[in-house]
Protein backbone atom coordinates (compact mmCIF):
# COMPACT_ATOMS: atom_id res chain seq x y z
CA UNK A 1 0.00 0.00 0.00
CA UNK A 2 3.06 2.11 0.14
CA UNK A 3 3.66 2.53 -3.73
CA UNK A 4 1.80 5.61 -5.24
CA UNK A 5 -0.51 5.25 -8.02
CA UNK A 6 -2.47 7.62 -9.78
CA UNK A 7 -6.21 8.83 -8.38
CA UNK A 8 -6.11 5.88 -5.79
CA UNK A 9 -7.80 6.57 -2.78
CA UNK A 10 -7.53 3.44 -0.35
CA UNK A 11 -9.71 5.09 2.47
CA UNK A 12 -12.27 6.52 0.28
CA UNK A 13 -12.53 9.59 1.97
CA UNK A 14 -12.78 11.17 -1.67
CA UNK A 15 -13.67 9.02 -4.19
CA UNK A 16 -12.10 9.96 -7.36
CA UNK A 17 -13.44 10.75 -10.29
CA UNK A 18 -12.78 7.48 -12.00
CA UNK A 19 -14.75 5.71 -10.55
CA UNK A 20 -17.70 7.72 -11.42
CA UNK A 21 -16.25 6.94 -15.03
CA UNK A 22 -16.08 3.39 -14.43
CA UNK A 23 -19.37 3.14 -12.74
CA UNK A 24 -21.09 4.87 -16.02
CA UNK A 25 -19.05 2.95 -18.78
CA UNK A 26 -20.14 -0.19 -16.86
CA UNK A 27 -24.19 0.35 -17.61
CA UNK A 28 -23.68 1.92 -21.17
CA UNK A 29 -21.41 -1.58 -21.84
CA UNK A 30 -24.06 -3.86 -20.09
CA UNK A 31 -26.61 -2.32 -22.14
CA UNK A 32 -25.63 -2.55 -25.25
CA UNK A 33 -23.76 -5.89 -24.96
CA UNK A 34 -24.45 -8.04 -21.88
CA UNK A 35 -21.97 -10.44 -22.63
CA UNK A 36 -18.98 -8.69 -23.84
CA UNK A 37 -16.04 -8.29 -21.45
CA UNK A 38 -15.35 -4.98 -20.52
CA UNK A 39 -11.61 -2.87 -20.77
CA UNK A 40 -9.89 -2.34 -17.63
CA UNK A 41 -9.57 1.35 -16.83
CA UNK A 42 -6.06 2.05 -16.40
CA UNK A 43 -6.32 3.18 -12.93
CA UNK A 44 -7.41 -0.41 -12.21
CA UNK A 45 -4.47 -1.89 -14.11
CA UNK A 46 -1.90 0.28 -12.75
CA UNK A 47 -3.77 -0.63 -9.04
CA UNK A 48 -3.30 -4.37 -9.89
CA UNK A 49 0.23 -4.57 -11.45
CA UNK A 50 1.23 -3.02 -7.66
CA UNK A 51 -0.24 -6.49 -6.15
CA UNK A 52 -3.36 -4.02 -4.21
CA UNK A 53 -6.44 -6.18 -3.81
CA UNK A 54 -9.38 -4.88 -5.17
CA UNK A 55 -13.33 -5.09 -5.35
CA UNK A 56 -14.11 -7.07 -8.69
CA UNK A 57 -16.73 -5.22 -11.22
CA UNK A 58 -19.94 -4.94 -11.19
CA UNK A 59 -21.73 -7.91 -13.08
CA UNK A 60 -22.56 -6.56 -16.57
CA UNK A 61 -26.36 -7.72 -16.17
CA UNK A 62 -27.47 -5.49 -13.60
CA UNK A 63 -27.96 -1.89 -14.88
CA UNK A 64 -28.99 -3.03 -18.88
CA UNK A 65 -31.44 -6.22 -17.36
CA UNK A 66 -29.60 -9.02 -19.11
CA UNK A 67 -29.02 -12.56 -17.66
CA UNK A 68 -25.89 -12.44 -16.72
CA UNK A 69 -25.04 -13.22 -12.62
CA UNK A 70 -25.38 -10.80 -10.55
CA UNK A 71 -22.80 -10.62 -7.99
CA UNK A 72 -24.23 -9.16 -3.68
CA UNK A 73 -22.22 -5.77 -3.05
CA UNK A 74 -21.38 -4.82 -0.01
CA UNK A 75 -20.48 -1.34 1.86
CA UNK A 76 -17.19 -0.27 0.49
CA UNK A 77 -16.53 2.10 3.33
CA UNK A 78 -16.35 -0.98 5.76
CA UNK A 79 -12.75 -1.93 4.28
CA UNK A 80 -10.78 -1.79 1.55
CA UNK A 81 -11.04 -5.34 0.16
CA UNK A 82 -14.04 -6.07 1.53
CA UNK A 83 -14.88 -8.58 -1.31
CA UNK A 84 -18.26 -10.33 -2.16
CA UNK A 85 -18.59 -13.82 -1.04
CA UNK A 86 -18.35 -14.96 -4.38
CA UNK A 87 -15.04 -14.08 -5.09
CA UNK A 88 -12.31 -15.70 -5.65
CA UNK A 89 -10.28 -17.02 -2.76
CA UNK A 90 -6.38 -17.86 -2.68
CA UNK A 91 -5.77 -21.47 -4.08
CA UNK A 92 -4.30 -22.51 -0.89
CA UNK A 93 -8.09 -22.62 1.12
CA UNK A 94 -11.16 -23.70 0.01
CA UNK A 95 -13.90 -20.47 -1.26
CA UNK A 96 -16.54 -19.50 0.92
CA UNK A 97 -19.15 -20.75 -1.52
CA UNK A 98 -17.67 -24.18 -0.60
CA UNK A 99 -17.53 -24.08 2.74
CA UNK A 100 -21.14 -22.42 3.32
CA UNK A 101 -24.17 -21.82 1.47
CA UNK A 102 -26.43 -19.00 3.01
CA UNK A 103 -29.11 -17.28 1.59
CA UNK A 104 -28.96 -13.92 -0.28
CA UNK A 105 -29.24 -12.02 2.45
CA UNK A 106 -27.57 -11.82 6.12
CA UNK A 107 -28.34 -10.67 9.24
CA UNK A 108 -26.25 -8.38 11.32
CA UNK A 109 -24.31 -10.58 13.68
CA UNK A 110 -23.68 -13.28 10.37
CA UNK A 111 -21.94 -9.58 8.80
CA UNK A 112 -20.41 -8.77 11.76
CA UNK A 113 -18.20 -12.13 12.04
CA UNK A 114 -17.51 -12.03 8.03
CA UNK A 115 -16.17 -8.07 8.94
CA UNK A 116 -13.93 -10.08 12.11
CA UNK A 117 -12.38 -12.58 9.85
CA UNK A 118 -11.64 -10.21 7.26
CA UNK A 119 -9.79 -8.28 10.11
CA UNK A 120 -8.10 -10.89 11.49
CA UNK A 121 -6.33 -13.20 9.00
CA UNK A 122 -4.67 -15.51 11.45
CA UNK A 123 -8.01 -16.63 13.08
CA UNK A 124 -9.50 -19.57 10.85
CA UNK A 125 -12.53 -19.40 8.81
CA UNK A 126 -15.83 -20.41 10.24
CA UNK A 127 -16.46 -23.85 8.48
CA UNK A 128 -20.00 -22.92 8.77
CA UNK A 129 -23.20 -20.64 9.87
CA UNK A 130 -25.98 -21.81 11.80
CA UNK A 131 -29.34 -21.79 10.26
CA UNK A 132 -31.09 -20.86 13.24
CA UNK A 133 -30.95 -16.99 14.19
CA UNK A 134 -28.06 -15.93 16.12
CA UNK A 135 -28.77 -15.81 19.71
CA UNK A 136 -25.64 -14.89 22.15
CA UNK A 137 -26.19 -16.11 25.69
CA UNK A 138 -23.30 -15.05 28.67
CA UNK A 139 -21.70 -18.16 30.39
CA UNK A 140 -24.78 -18.24 32.87
CA UNK A 141 -27.09 -18.87 29.63
CA UNK A 142 -25.99 -21.95 28.15
CA UNK A 143 -28.41 -24.66 29.06
CA UNK A 144 -27.56 -27.37 31.92
CA UNK A 145 -27.33 -30.87 31.37
CA UNK A 146 -30.40 -33.22 31.78
CA UNK A 147 -31.81 -33.51 35.22
CA UNK A 148 -34.55 -34.59 36.84
CA UNK A 149 -34.71 -31.82 39.24
CA UNK A 150 -34.00 -28.19 39.53
CA UNK A 151 -31.31 -26.39 40.85
CA UNK A 152 -32.69 -24.48 43.97
CA UNK A 153 -33.37 -20.81 43.29
CA UNK A 154 -33.80 -18.05 46.40
CA UNK A 155 -34.48 -15.25 44.44
CA UNK A 156 -38.39 -14.32 44.09
CA UNK A 157 -40.23 -14.57 40.90
CA UNK A 158 -42.68 -11.94 40.35
CA UNK A 159 -44.26 -13.67 36.74
CA UNK A 160 -44.18 -17.24 35.80
CA UNK A 161 -45.63 -18.04 32.25
CA UNK A 162 -46.38 -21.51 31.59
CA UNK A 163 -46.45 -22.84 27.79
CA UNK A 164 -47.82 -26.31 26.90
CA UNK A 165 -49.33 -28.46 23.91
CA UNK A 166 -52.32 -29.64 26.82
CA UNK A 167 -54.91 -27.27 27.82
CA UNK A 168 -54.63 -25.67 31.52
CA UNK A 169 -58.72 -25.18 31.99
CA UNK A 170 -58.04 -27.58 35.37
CA UNK A 171 -56.60 -24.32 36.37
CA UNK A 172 -59.77 -22.31 36.29
CA UNK A 173 -63.09 -21.39 37.87
CA UNK A 174 -62.23 -23.22 40.90
CA UNK A 175 -65.56 -24.57 42.75
CA UNK A 176 -66.04 -23.04 45.85
CA UNK A 177 -65.54 -26.72 48.04
CA UNK A 178 -62.35 -27.07 45.85
CA UNK A 179 -61.06 -23.58 47.07
CA UNK A 180 -61.66 -24.10 50.74
CA UNK A 181 -60.15 -27.70 51.02
CA UNK A 182 -56.83 -26.13 49.38
CA UNK A 183 -56.97 -23.07 52.02
CA UNK A 184 -57.69 -25.80 54.92
CA UNK A 185 -55.13 -27.99 53.41
CA UNK A 186 -52.09 -25.04 53.28
CA UNK A 187 -53.19 -24.09 57.33
CA UNK A 188 -52.43 -27.30 58.15
CA UNK A 189 -49.38 -28.23 55.91
CA UNK A 190 -51.75 -31.16 54.32
CA UNK A 191 -49.07 -33.39 52.15
CA UNK A 192 -50.22 -34.31 48.55
CA UNK A 193 -48.87 -36.99 46.64
CA UNK A 194 -50.14 -36.68 42.81
CA UNK A 195 -49.55 -39.63 40.11
CA UNK A 196 -46.93 -39.44 37.92
CA UNK A 197 -49.50 -38.36 35.26
CA UNK A 198 -53.32 -37.21 35.47
CA UNK A 199 -56.05 -38.44 32.52
CA UNK A 200 -58.24 -35.86 32.98
CA UNK A 201 -57.04 -33.34 35.16
CA UNK A 202 -59.74 -30.85 34.57
CA UNK A 203 -61.72 -33.90 36.36
CA UNK A 204 -59.10 -33.80 39.27
CA UNK A 205 -60.56 -32.22 42.62
CA UNK A 206 -57.13 -33.01 44.38
CA UNK A 207 -55.16 -31.51 41.55
CA UNK A 208 -57.65 -28.50 41.82
CA UNK A 209 -57.19 -28.29 45.48
CA UNK A 210 -53.13 -28.67 45.38
CA UNK A 211 -53.07 -26.18 43.20
CA UNK A 212 -55.14 -23.38 45.17
CA UNK A 213 -52.79 -24.62 48.30
CA UNK A 214 -49.84 -23.77 46.37
CA UNK A 215 -50.66 -20.37 45.69
CA UNK A 216 -50.98 -19.17 49.60
CA UNK A 217 -48.72 -16.76 50.94
CA UNK A 218 -48.71 -14.39 53.82
CA UNK A 219 -48.08 -10.78 53.96
CA UNK A 220 -48.12 -7.51 56.18
CA UNK A 221 -48.72 -5.06 56.19
CA UNK A 222 -51.25 -5.45 53.92
CA UNK A 223 -53.30 -2.51 52.24
CA UNK A 224 -55.12 -3.60 49.41
CA UNK A 225 -55.00 -0.14 47.24
CA UNK A 226 -51.17 -0.27 47.76
CA UNK A 227 -48.89 -2.89 45.73
CA UNK A 228 -46.52 -3.88 48.29
CA UNK A 229 -44.21 -5.84 46.35
CA UNK A 230 -41.68 -5.05 44.85
CA UNK A 231 -40.85 -2.33 46.90
CA UNK A 232 -37.34 -1.11 45.18
CA UNK A 233 -38.05 1.49 42.39
CA UNK A 234 -42.12 1.44 43.02
CA UNK A 235 -42.46 4.90 43.42
CA UNK A 236 -43.83 5.26 40.21
CA UNK A 237 -46.47 2.79 40.85
CA UNK A 238 -47.26 3.85 44.42
CA UNK A 239 -47.29 7.55 43.27
CA UNK A 240 -51.07 9.33 43.51
CA UNK A 241 -52.39 6.50 45.87
CA UNK A 242 -53.87 7.30 49.07
CA UNK A 243 -51.20 7.30 52.41
CA UNK A 244 -52.85 8.83 55.39
CA UNK A 245 -49.74 7.94 57.54
CA UNK A 246 -47.18 9.91 55.55
CA UNK A 247 -47.65 13.25 57.68
CA UNK A 248 -49.49 11.68 60.83
CA UNK A 249 -46.90 10.37 62.79
CA UNK A 250 -49.11 8.85 65.51
CA UNK A 251 -50.53 6.67 62.69
CA UNK A 252 -46.59 5.67 61.55
CA UNK A 253 -46.04 5.12 65.11
CA UNK A 254 -48.61 2.13 65.10
CA UNK A 255 -47.51 1.25 62.17
CA UNK A 256 -44.09 0.19 63.03
CA UNK A 257 -45.30 -1.17 66.28
CA UNK A 258 -47.49 -3.70 64.50
CA UNK A 259 -44.66 -4.22 62.36
CA UNK A 260 -41.98 -4.50 64.75
CA UNK A 261 -44.40 -7.19 66.57
CA UNK A 262 -44.97 -9.23 62.91
CA UNK A 263 -41.14 -9.36 62.45
CA UNK A 264 -40.33 -10.15 65.87
CA UNK A 265 -43.04 -13.00 65.88
CA UNK A 266 -41.41 -14.26 62.32
CA UNK A 267 -37.82 -14.45 63.62
CA UNK A 268 -39.06 -16.81 66.22
CA UNK A 269 -40.99 -19.18 64.45
CA UNK A 270 -37.49 -19.29 62.36
CA UNK A 271 -35.56 -19.75 65.04
CA UNK A 272 -37.53 -22.39 66.48
CA UNK A 273 -37.76 -23.96 63.22
CA UNK A 274 -41.49 -23.90 62.55
CA UNK A 275 -40.61 -21.24 59.47
CA UNK A 276 -38.75 -22.21 56.67
CA UNK A 277 -37.50 -18.73 55.95
CA UNK A 278 -38.81 -15.30 54.83
CA UNK A 279 -38.09 -11.69 53.18
CA UNK A 280 -37.79 -8.26 54.26
CA UNK A 281 -38.31 -6.06 51.72
CA UNK A 282 -37.53 -2.39 52.45
CA UNK A 283 -37.53 0.78 49.59
CA UNK A 284 -33.76 0.04 49.90
CA UNK A 285 -32.87 -3.15 50.30
CA UNK A 286 -34.34 -6.91 50.61
CA UNK A 287 -33.17 -9.35 53.32
CA UNK A 288 -33.72 -13.15 53.21
CA UNK A 289 -33.71 -15.18 56.73
CA UNK A 290 -33.45 -18.36 57.11
CA UNK A 291 -33.47 -21.21 58.70
CA UNK A 292 -30.67 -23.83 59.91
CA UNK A 293 -30.73 -26.63 58.06
CA UNK A 294 -31.69 -24.89 54.38
CA UNK A 295 -29.25 -24.05 51.85
CA UNK A 296 -26.40 -26.59 53.39
CA UNK A 297 -25.88 -24.04 56.45
CA UNK A 298 -25.85 -25.64 60.05
CA UNK A 299 -26.86 -21.76 61.70
CA UNK A 300 -29.80 -19.08 60.83
CA UNK A 301 -28.66 -16.65 58.28
CA UNK A 302 -29.19 -13.61 56.72
CA UNK A 303 -28.27 -11.79 52.90
CA UNK A 304 -29.07 -8.53 52.84
CA UNK A 305 -28.86 -6.98 48.75
CA UNK A 306 -28.00 -4.39 47.54
CA UNK A 307 -26.23 -2.42 50.29
CA UNK A 308 -24.81 0.69 50.81
CA UNK A 309 -21.37 1.69 52.54
CA UNK A 310 -23.45 3.51 54.81
CA UNK A 311 -25.58 0.76 56.08
CA UNK A 312 -22.24 -1.35 56.50
CA UNK A 313 -20.81 1.11 58.80
CA UNK A 314 -24.10 1.32 60.49
CA UNK A 315 -24.23 -2.65 60.94
CA UNK A 316 -20.87 -2.62 62.04
CA UNK A 317 -21.45 0.24 64.71
CA UNK A 318 -24.01 -1.91 66.20
CA UNK A 319 -21.71 -4.48 66.41
CA UNK A 320 -22.87 -6.92 63.85
CA UNK A 321 -20.58 -9.20 62.75
CA UNK A 322 -20.92 -9.76 58.75
CA UNK A 323 -19.07 -10.77 55.51
CA UNK A 324 -18.86 -10.28 51.73
CA UNK A 325 -18.98 -13.31 50.41
CA UNK A 326 -18.48 -11.57 46.92
CA UNK A 327 -15.46 -9.74 47.71
CA UNK A 328 -12.06 -10.95 48.06
CA UNK A 329 -10.61 -9.23 51.38
CA UNK A 330 -6.92 -8.49 53.11
CA UNK A 331 -6.46 -9.64 56.35
CA UNK A 332 -7.21 -6.09 57.41
CA UNK A 333 -9.99 -5.72 55.81
CA UNK A 334 -11.65 -8.82 56.93
CA UNK A 335 -11.13 -7.04 60.13
CA UNK A 336 -13.23 -4.02 59.36
CA UNK A 337 -15.56 -5.98 57.79
CA UNK A 338 -16.13 -8.43 60.56
CA UNK A 339 -18.23 -5.95 62.84
CA UNK A 340 -15.72 -6.20 65.38
CA UNK A 341 -14.91 -2.66 67.15
CA UNK A 342 -11.66 -2.30 67.14
CA UNK A 343 -10.28 0.77 69.48
CA UNK A 344 -8.69 4.27 67.91
CA UNK A 345 -5.39 3.12 69.02
CA UNK A 346 -5.47 -0.53 67.95
CA UNK A 347 -7.21 0.73 64.46
CA UNK A 348 -4.21 3.40 63.94
CA UNK A 349 -1.72 0.81 64.71
CA UNK A 350 -2.67 -1.84 62.08
CA UNK A 351 -3.06 1.41 59.89
CA UNK A 352 0.69 1.90 60.35
CA UNK A 353 1.64 -1.39 59.72
CA UNK A 354 -0.06 -1.73 56.72
CA UNK A 355 1.27 1.60 55.32
CA UNK A 356 5.03 0.65 56.70
CA UNK A 357 4.56 -3.02 54.59
CA UNK A 358 3.45 -1.54 51.29
CA UNK A 359 6.20 0.94 51.32
CA UNK A 360 9.11 -1.15 52.58
CA UNK A 361 10.28 -2.41 48.53
CA UNK A 362 11.21 1.38 48.04
CA UNK A 363 13.88 0.99 51.15
CA UNK A 364 14.93 -1.85 49.73
CA UNK A 365 15.64 -0.30 46.65
CA UNK A 366 17.19 2.80 47.76
CA UNK A 367 14.68 5.02 46.46
CA UNK A 368 12.22 6.38 49.49
CA UNK A 369 13.57 9.64 49.66
CA UNK A 370 13.30 10.65 45.97
CA UNK A 371 9.42 8.90 45.89
CA UNK A 372 6.57 10.50 47.39
CA UNK A 373 4.35 8.83 49.68
CA UNK A 374 1.22 9.32 49.83
CA UNK A 375 -0.32 10.57 52.86
CA UNK A 376 -2.97 8.87 55.21
CA UNK A 377 -5.60 10.85 54.00
CA UNK A 378 -5.22 9.95 50.40
CA UNK A 379 -5.15 6.30 51.43
CA UNK A 380 -7.98 6.61 53.27
CA UNK A 381 -10.04 8.13 50.62
CA UNK A 382 -9.09 5.57 47.91
CA UNK A 383 -10.20 2.93 50.22
CA UNK A 384 -13.37 4.76 50.83
CA UNK A 385 -14.11 4.98 46.95
CA UNK A 386 -13.31 1.23 46.77
CA UNK A 387 -16.07 0.88 49.15
CA UNK A 388 -18.79 3.16 47.64
CA UNK A 389 -17.79 1.97 44.30
CA UNK A 390 -19.58 -1.98 44.91
CA UNK A 391 -22.68 0.17 46.95
CA UNK A 392 -26.25 -0.94 45.19
CA UNK A 393 -24.22 -3.80 43.02
CA UNK A 394 -24.60 -7.52 43.27
CA UNK A 395 -21.37 -7.87 44.88
CA UNK A 396 -22.20 -5.58 47.97
CA UNK A 397 -24.43 -8.51 49.50
CA UNK A 398 -24.34 -8.85 52.88
CA UNK A 399 -23.97 -12.21 55.08
CA UNK A 400 -24.90 -12.32 58.43
CA UNK A 401 -24.62 -15.79 60.63
CA UNK A 402 -25.87 -17.30 63.73
CA UNK A 403 -26.36 -15.41 66.47
CA UNK A 404 -25.78 -11.91 65.14
CA UNK A 405 -29.17 -12.76 63.07
CA UNK A 406 -30.80 -11.68 66.23
CA UNK A 407 -28.68 -8.24 66.59
CA UNK A 408 -29.68 -7.33 62.94
CA UNK A 409 -33.20 -8.09 63.69
CA UNK A 410 -32.75 -5.34 66.62
CA UNK A 411 -31.04 -3.11 64.15
CA UNK A 412 -33.74 -2.90 61.36
CA UNK A 413 -36.34 -2.46 63.95
CA UNK A 414 -35.14 0.64 65.65
CA UNK A 415 -33.08 1.74 62.04
CA UNK A 416 -34.35 4.73 61.21
CA UNK A 417 -33.42 4.57 57.43
CA UNK A 418 -35.48 1.41 57.12
CA UNK A 419 -38.83 3.37 56.23
CA UNK A 420 -38.88 6.27 53.83
CA UNK A 421 -39.44 10.11 55.04
CA UNK A 422 -40.28 10.89 51.68
CA UNK A 423 -42.18 10.35 48.70
CA UNK A 424 -45.01 7.56 48.18
CA UNK A 425 -43.44 5.41 50.44
CA UNK A 426 -42.86 7.91 53.02
CA UNK A 427 -43.88 6.10 57.09
CA UNK A 428 -45.06 2.93 55.07
CA UNK A 429 -42.87 0.32 56.84
CA UNK A 430 -41.33 -2.84 54.75
CA UNK A 431 -42.75 -5.77 53.74
CA UNK A 432 -42.84 -8.74 55.36
CA UNK A 433 -43.08 -12.07 53.36
CA UNK A 434 -43.41 -15.95 54.53
CA UNK A 435 -44.86 -19.16 53.31
CA UNK A 436 -46.55 -19.47 56.95
CA UNK A 437 -48.93 -17.89 59.09
CA UNK A 438 -47.10 -15.49 61.50
CA UNK A 439 -48.62 -12.84 63.91
CA UNK A 440 -50.37 -10.06 62.37
CA UNK A 441 -50.17 -11.51 58.39
CA UNK A 442 -52.49 -11.39 55.92
CA UNK A 443 -53.49 -14.71 53.79
CA UNK A 444 -52.68 -13.48 49.93
CA UNK A 445 -53.20 -15.50 46.74
CA UNK A 446 -51.19 -15.66 43.54
CA UNK A 447 -53.24 -14.33 40.58
CA UNK A 448 -53.65 -17.47 38.23
CA UNK A 449 -54.83 -16.95 34.36
CA UNK A 450 -54.97 -19.27 31.74
CA UNK A 451 -54.56 -18.69 27.73
CA UNK A 452 -55.57 -20.39 24.96
CA UNK A 453 -54.18 -19.39 21.52
CA UNK A 454 -53.35 -20.77 17.73
CA UNK A 455 -49.63 -20.71 16.65
CA UNK A 456 -48.63 -20.73 13.21
CA UNK A 457 -47.38 -24.03 12.19
CA UNK A 458 -45.99 -26.00 8.72
CA UNK A 459 -49.37 -27.57 8.51
CA UNK A 460 -51.59 -25.29 9.06
CA UNK A 461 -52.51 -23.64 12.49
CA UNK A 462 -52.04 -25.11 16.19
CA UNK A 463 -53.15 -24.65 19.64
CA UNK A 464 -50.74 -23.38 22.35
CA UNK A 465 -52.23 -23.24 25.95
CA UNK A 466 -50.16 -20.87 28.44
CA UNK A 467 -50.42 -20.72 31.89
CA UNK A 468 -49.37 -17.21 33.96
CA UNK A 469 -49.06 -17.11 37.64
CA UNK A 470 -48.04 -13.28 38.85
CA UNK A 471 -47.26 -11.94 42.87
CA UNK A 472 -44.35 -12.25 44.91
CA UNK A 473 -43.53 -16.04 43.83
CA UNK A 474 -41.02 -17.42 46.66
CA UNK A 475 -38.83 -20.67 46.20
CA UNK A 476 -41.51 -22.73 47.77
CA UNK A 477 -44.16 -22.13 45.64
CA UNK A 478 -42.17 -22.43 42.34
CA UNK A 479 -41.02 -25.82 43.65
CA UNK A 480 -44.85 -26.62 44.28
CA UNK A 481 -46.03 -25.57 40.75
CA UNK A 482 -43.32 -27.57 38.89
CA UNK A 483 -44.55 -30.30 40.84
CA UNK A 484 -48.30 -30.12 40.09
CA UNK A 485 -47.47 -28.94 36.15
CA UNK A 486 -45.06 -32.21 36.07
CA UNK A 487 -48.20 -34.30 36.31
CA UNK A 488 -50.74 -32.31 34.88
CA UNK A 489 -48.77 -31.67 31.84
CA UNK A 490 -47.44 -35.26 31.26
CA UNK A 491 -44.00 -34.30 31.90
CA UNK A 492 -44.00 -31.79 28.89
CA UNK A 493 -44.07 -28.12 28.96
CA UNK A 494 -42.07 -24.84 29.54
CA UNK A 495 -41.69 -21.56 31.00
CA UNK A 496 -40.32 -18.71 31.21
CA UNK A 497 -39.54 -16.82 35.13
CA UNK A 498 -39.12 -13.34 35.21
CA UNK A 499 -36.90 -12.61 38.50
CA UNK A 500 -36.69 -9.49 41.19
CA UNK A 501 -32.84 -8.65 39.98
CA UNK A 502 -31.99 -7.73 43.28
CA UNK A 503 -32.93 -11.11 44.77
CA UNK A 504 -30.95 -12.77 42.13
CA UNK A 505 -27.82 -12.46 44.43
CA UNK A 506 -29.64 -14.68 46.89
CA UNK A 507 -28.04 -17.97 45.70
CA UNK A 508 -25.05 -17.44 46.13
CA UNK A 509 -22.93 -20.36 47.97
CA UNK A 510 -20.52 -18.92 50.82
CA UNK A 511 -18.05 -21.42 52.24
CA UNK A 512 -19.59 -24.26 54.40
CA UNK A 513 -18.38 -25.33 58.06
CA UNK A 514 -19.49 -28.77 57.46
CA UNK A 515 -21.82 -30.95 55.56
CA UNK A 516 -25.16 -31.27 57.09
CA UNK A 517 -27.27 -34.88 57.47
CA UNK A 518 -30.08 -34.87 54.77
CA UNK A 519 -32.41 -37.01 57.16
CA UNK A 520 -31.18 -34.97 60.38
CA UNK A 521 -32.70 -31.78 58.59
CA UNK A 522 -35.56 -32.89 57.83
CA UNK A 523 -36.53 -34.20 60.89
CA UNK A 524 -36.12 -30.87 62.53
CA UNK A 525 -37.31 -29.15 60.35
CA UNK A 526 -40.69 -31.34 59.61
CA UNK A 527 -42.86 -29.24 61.16
CA UNK A 528 -41.91 -26.22 59.02
CA UNK A 529 -45.08 -26.07 56.96
CA UNK A 530 -43.72 -27.27 53.16
CA UNK A 531 -44.09 -30.64 51.54
CA UNK A 532 -41.42 -33.21 52.23
CA UNK A 533 -40.04 -33.12 48.39
CA UNK A 534 -40.12 -29.04 48.52
CA UNK A 535 -38.48 -28.93 51.77
CA UNK A 536 -35.55 -31.59 50.05
CA UNK A 537 -35.25 -29.39 47.30
CA UNK A 538 -34.78 -26.00 49.83
CA UNK A 539 -31.97 -28.04 51.73
CA UNK A 540 -29.79 -27.85 49.10
CA UNK A 541 -27.02 -26.34 48.59
CA UNK A 542 -27.33 -23.28 45.86
CA UNK A 543 -25.30 -23.77 42.73
CA UNK A 544 -26.48 -20.51 40.40
CA UNK A 545 -24.49 -17.67 41.93
CA UNK A 546 -25.16 -14.24 41.01
CA UNK A 547 -27.34 -15.51 38.45
CA UNK A 548 -31.37 -17.16 38.72
CA UNK A 549 -33.32 -19.34 36.76
CA UNK A 550 -34.78 -17.96 33.58
CA UNK A 551 -36.48 -20.43 31.97
CA UNK A 552 -37.37 -24.34 32.48
CA UNK A 553 -38.19 -26.89 29.56
CA UNK A 554 -39.24 -30.74 30.67
CA UNK A 555 -39.51 -32.82 28.44
CA UNK A 556 -40.45 -36.71 29.02
CA UNK A 557 -40.18 -35.96 32.79
CA UNK A 558 -36.48 -34.38 32.10
CA UNK A 559 -35.23 -31.10 33.13
CA UNK A 560 -33.13 -28.46 31.02
CA UNK A 561 -33.07 -25.14 32.42
CA UNK A 562 -31.11 -21.86 31.61
CA UNK A 563 -30.31 -19.42 34.33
Amino acid sequence: MALSVPGYSPSFKRPPETLRLRRKRGRSLGAASPTEERPEPATRRAALTAGLPLRPFPAAGRGGGGGGPTVSRRNPFARLDNRPRAAAEPPNGPSRGQQEAPGPFLDSNQENDLLWEEKIPERTAITELPQTPHVSFSESDIPSSESTELPVDWSIKTRLLFASSQPFTWADHLKAQEEAQGVIQHCRATEVTLPQSIQDPKLSTELRCAFQQSLIYWLHPALSWLPLFPRIGADRKMAGKTNPWSNDETLQHILMSDWSVSFTSLYNLLKTKLCPYFYVCTYQFTVLFRAAGLAGDDVVTALISPTTRGIREAMKNEGIEFSLPLIKESGHEKRKASGTSLGHGEEQAVSDEDEEESFSWLEEMGVQDKIKKPDVLSIKLRKEIHEVQMDHRPESVVLVKGTNTFTLLNFLINCKSLIATSGPQAGLPPTLLSPIAFRGATMQMLKARSVNVKTQAPSGYRDQFSLEITGPIMPHSLHSLTMLLRSSQSGSFSAGLYTHEPTAVFNICPPKDKVLDKEAVHEELANCGLHPKTLDHLSRTPILGKSSLRHVEMSDYIYNWRS
